[in-house]
């Protein structure tokens, strides 16, 4: 049994949030809350999902799992507004996920659970963390985005640096460690990232307060923030691109 109610806008990030990496997940109601983990299919990508009971308007469940196509769910929640409320039920005696949307009921039969294994998260020693506003940060992966696919974070104990060489142009965008609210690096290190991840990921970030970078020469990308008031925490991981993959 599930019977979940959320408002149309944290639904909405939480679908935008996993689109950016798969066109399904499998999402794990506990007792607690929702967790989501999910990994693209080139495995460049990974995104681990938890979303307090708390945010929701209604939370009355038994454990469930459900295999969901990310499209269904947008599909239906593009149609509302902020405010207005989207409530999710599941029985096992049907085997259906009913969606409602104020007079529109959407029924979506579940995907097979047993061929979606949420994948293993990292255990990352990461030598080098920013936090940085969404808004600052968004502005810089926009901009990169106009001259390149490829973005290139450079950081030292006093700067953190967004810079991409196009063909013919060049971006740069380069941040004071006063204009920063965290910076923590023992070493300068570089390391160089794929936009076409985090340039739509940056809708969800782009205004929020902070966002949590961490990285290391070549190492993955770590990117960890939150919305809801806290209650809703999301942690991204992307692979670099070295020198012999291009």
């Amino acid at each position: 049994m599930l019977n979940v109610t959320a408002r149309q806008d944290l639904m909405s990030k939480i679908i935008e949030t996993l689109s950016v990496v798969v066109e399904d997940a499998r999402f794990d109601f506990g007792e607690n809350g929702l967790q989501v983990r999910v990994v693209d299919p080139s495995h460049v990508a990974m995104i681990q999902m938890d979303i307090d009971a708390a945010a929701f308007d209604t939370w009355e469940l038994d454990t469930t799992s459900l295999g969901l196509e990310i499209r269904k769910i947008k599909e239906l929640v593009s149609l509302g507004g902020p405010t207005d409320l989207i409530e999710m039920a599941y029985g096992d005696e049907t085997g259906v996920l009913t969606v409602n949307l104020g007079k529109i009921d959407r029924n979506i039969r579940p995907l097979d659970n047993s061929t979606m294994t949420p994948p293993t998260l990292p255990a990352l020693e990461l030598p080098c963390k920013v936090t940085i506003s969404g808004a600052d940060f968004t502005q810089a992966l926009r901009a990169a985005r106009q001259v390149g696919d490829l973005v290139n974070f450079s950081i030292d104990e006093n700067s953190f640096t967004v810079h991409v060489q196009g063909s013919t142009d060049s971006v740069t965008v380069a941040f004071d460690k006063e204009e920063l609210q965290h910076i923590e690096c023992d070493a300068p290190a570089r390391s160089q990232y794929s936009l076409t991840y985090l340039v739509p990921l940056s809708k969800i970030f782009g205004n929020l307060q902070s966002v949590e970078i961490g990285f290391g020469e070549n190492y993955p990308l770590s990117m960890s923030f939150s919305f809801h008031d806290g209650a809703a925490e999301i942690q991204y991981f992307l692979a670099p691109r070295v020198e012999n993959d291009m």
